[in-house]
């Protein structure tokens, strides 16, 4: 059986064109390359037919402040 070759979850680009950065996601290692990893943090509402099952993560409101 061959290995299947990581690649870019978003651009499928593999590690012999981008590094690749592992993400794990419900159990399962996904890759995505540093040109896409901003819109896993700042966008991830585009990565939703990506990854199947991903609900829209509503992004973290910078302007809360955080008390221990």
């Amino acid at each position: 059986m061959p290995t299947v070759q990581p690649t870019c979850l978003y651009c499928n680009r593999d590690s012999h064109a981008v590094p690749l950065i592992a993400i794990h996601y419900r159990l399962e290692t996904r890759w995505i390359c540093p040109q896409h990893l901003p819109i896993l943090i700042h966008q991830p509402e585009q990565l939703v037919e990506f990854l199947p099952g991903m609900d829209p993560i509503t992004p973290p409101d910078h302007h809360a402040q955080h008390h221990p």
